[in-house]
């Protein structure tokens, strides 16, 4: 994942196990890592698992830990950073978007 440092993503339903519409990732940040900054064209959800770190929304970051949830909204710019004991999360995307083309990912 370009960007990225320390970010390991796993699928656990998507498009190959026949999900019509949707798919759930599980991703695990090792201490001070973090995911990309970007943007894209479909909304996401996000439940975070376990640990604590920032969530960027809205052009600043927040704390975030284990049984937030979080709304991540079509073409907002976001990040997730992980703190001193990294962070594991479920992220919710939508398996197709605009015209049916695949969510990256999913």
């Amino acid at each position: 994942m370009d960007g990225a440092r320390g970010v390991r993503m796993a699928m656990m339903v998507g498009r190959a196990d026949g999900a019509p519409n949707f798919a759930l990732r599980h991703f695990r940040v090792e201490p001070g890592g973090h995911s990309p900054r970007h943007s894209h064209d479909y909304e996401h959800e996000v439940y975070i698992v376990a640990g604590s770190g920032e969530v960027l929304l809205e052009g600043a970051y927040r704390r975030i830990g284990q049984g937030d949830v979080i709304y991540v909204p079509a073409n907002s710019e976001h990040q997730f950073r992980a703190g001193d004991e990294g962070m594991r999360f479920l992220c919710l995307v939508p398996v197709t978007r605009n015209c049916g083309e695949p969510t990256p990912g999913s």
